[in-house]
Formats: structure tokens, C-alpha cells, sequence
């Protein structure tokens, strides 16, 4: 991998970024919502609108909006919640940490099961352990999430009462008791992923198992378990690392519904409120902070693409 290569994926990235900034603004300004009538409520004077509006800069041109509100993105100040009163910037930075820690454990989970799952079906092609994890593959899709978070509390929390239903305790203030309320929501979300990545690692596997340089491999006197996993899988994964890559602008914003049923306070969830309050500032600071997370992420996918497979050289 070339410098060249890093510095124009870092640029990539930037522009990304800048675009996006762009829209964000955009269509927040043709939201039906006035920001000053939000602020000071429906009853509120002209006067007191007009000049609350002078002092946000709302009488100002849409380019002179957007360049002092991106310039102060750029030292992650997002402005003040129309809704609590309070700076953006702490409220969703800690909502993300909330949603990043939910989606590094389902992660986890994700590829501790799905890989060996995948692997294990592609080495028992047309098996009965192939079909088995098949079968329970197209079953962890076919659930959706509020189906497959309520059967869980009904099981673990009603039935046999061993983890807690719902909540959020930070693990800073109790680890054991924070992890246990983590528990069911990870397992929730890690399910759809753990079916959608171990058919695509017992796709490539088998595809890999097949190619000549592991035949050679196997003809040199490797062992199966050093020709499996030093060779096939090293390549079989790269393919995984895309998905994972994607999943994780899923994991960030797409499990509202997850933090919802267990009542997690992340991103997903504050900007469901904020879109329902019609909350500008905070729409556009979680809309950013998942974009930029979604771009880092992606970008570290490629430098991963490298790592795992040395013949890749990206000019």
C-alpha cells in the first residue's frame, strides 16, 4: 500500500465529508421548523423572535449560515439543543459511546460464533452440519429485531429471570450489573449478523479450499489445520471484512429499535428524538458523527484489505 494510495483515500474521506455536511445543512433548513418559535415557544413576542433570530444568524444568507455552523463542526461545537437547552456536542458524543460500546460487543460476539460457523460449514459441504447451520442461518434473517429482543426478554427475563429485561447502567458505576443489561441487546443484534457473515465465510471458504495454491499447500505435507486457517481463511476473510465494514453504519444507526425495546440511551435513539422534537442541532450532529464514523470505519477496512493479503498493493 502506497502513500499515495493513503493520502487520496484520506482526502476521499474529507470530501465525503464536506458533502455530506452540505446536505445535512441543507435539508435541515427546509425542515418545517423554526428555530427562534421552537426556542422561545409559540407564544413568544415578534420582538423577541426577530431578535433571537438576529442573534442565531437565521437573517443571514444560507452560505453564511453554513460556514459559521461548519466551522464550528470543525472544533465539535454542534450548537446548542433546541429541545434541552444544553450543548449537542457532550449529549451525542456520549449517546455514540453508548451505541459504540453495544455494537463492539455484538461485533464480538458476531465473529467469535460466525466465523468458526462458517469455516465449519464449508469444511462439511453438503453435510448434515452444512445444512444445519444453513437452516439457522436463514432463520437468525428471517427474525426481525423486535421479535427476536422480545422472545429473548420473555425467555431470560420473564421465564427463567436471569438477566435484566430492560435498562442502561454505565460500566464505569457498575461493570458486572452494566454488562448483564448488555447482554440480551447484543445477543439481539449479533444474531442477524452472525447469519449474514458465516454464509459469506462458507461461500468464500469453500471457493478458497478449491484453488491451486492450496492444493500445493496440501501437497508440500502441511498440515490440514496450518493449510485451513494459515492459508484458506487468511484469504476467505477478505471478502468478510467489507460486510463487517457496512454492518457496522447498521450497528450505529440502524438498531433505534434494539435501544428502544431495552431502553439504551445511544445515537439511534437520540436522534429519533430529535427528529420528533424537530431538534436542528442535534439532527445534524448525530447525522455527522455517524457519517464520519461510517467513513473512518471503511477507511480502516482497507488498510485491514492490505494486512490480511500482501499481494494487494493499491496505487
Amino acid at each position: 500500500m502506497t502513500p499515495t494510495y493513503l493520502v487520496k483515500r484520506l482526502l476521499l474521506v474529507v470530501y465525503t465529508l464536506l458533502v455530506v455536511s452540505m446536505l445535512v445543512f441543507g435539508i435541515t433548513q427546509i425542515l418545517p421548523a423554526d428555530a427562534a418559535v421552537t426556542m422561545l415557544g409559540q407564544n413568544a413576542t415578534p420582538e423577541a423572535l426577530a431578535a433571537l433570530r438576529e442573534q442565531l444568524g437565521l437573517n443571514q444568507s444560507i452560505w453564511s449560515q453554513y460556514w459559521h455552523w461548519f466551522s464550528h463542526v470543525l472544533e465539535l461545537d454542534f450548537g446548542t439543543s433546541m429541545r434541552t437547552g444544553q450543548p449537542v456536542a457532550g449529549a451525542m458524543f456520549d449517546a455514540l459511546g453508548r451505541s459504540l460500546l453495544l455494537a463492539v460487543l455484538s461485533l464480538s460476539l458476531m465473529l467469535i460464533i460466525a466465523i468458526p460457523l462458517g469455516v465449519w460449514a464449508a469444511l462439511k459441504r453438503g453435510k448434515a452440519a452444512d445444512l444445519v447451520v444453513s437452516f439457522f442461518s436463514y432463520i437468525g434473517v428471517s427474525f426481525p429485531e423486535f421479535v427476536t429482543a422480545t422472545l429473548l426478554m420473555l425467555l431470560f427475563s420473564n421465564y427463567w429471570h436471569l438477566l435484566p429485561a430492560t435498562g442502561y447502567v454505565p460500566l464505569g458505576e457498575d461493570f458486572v450489573d452494566g454488562l448483564l443489561h448488555l447482554i440480551l441487546p447484543a445477543i439481539t443484534v449479533s444474531m442477524i449478523l452472525v447469519a449474514h457473515v458465516s454464509r459469506m465465510v462458507r461461500s468464500e471458504m469453500v471457493d478458497v479450499m478449491k484453488t491451486d495454491y492450496i492444493r500445493a499447500a496440501t501437497l508440500k505435507g502441511l498440515s490440514r489445520r496450518r493449510v485451513i486457517f494459515r492459508h484458506g481463511l487468511r484469504n476467505g476473510l477478505l471478502p468478510t471484512i467489507t460486510i463487517v465494514a457496512l454492518d457496522v453504519g447498521y450497528l450505529l444507526g440502524g438498531i433505534v429499535v434494539v435501544e428502544e425495546i431495552f431502553a439504551i440511551p445511544g445515537i439511534g435513539r437520540a436522534l429519533i428524538v430529535a427528529v420528533t422534537s424537530r431538534d436542528l442541532p442535534s439532527i445534524q450532529a448525530g447525522v455527522m458523527i455517524l457519517a464520519t464514523t461510517y467513513c473512518v470505519v471503511n477507511f480502516l477496512a482497507d488498510l485491514a484489505y492490505a494486512w490480511l493479503d500482501r499481494r494487494i498493493q493499491f496505487s
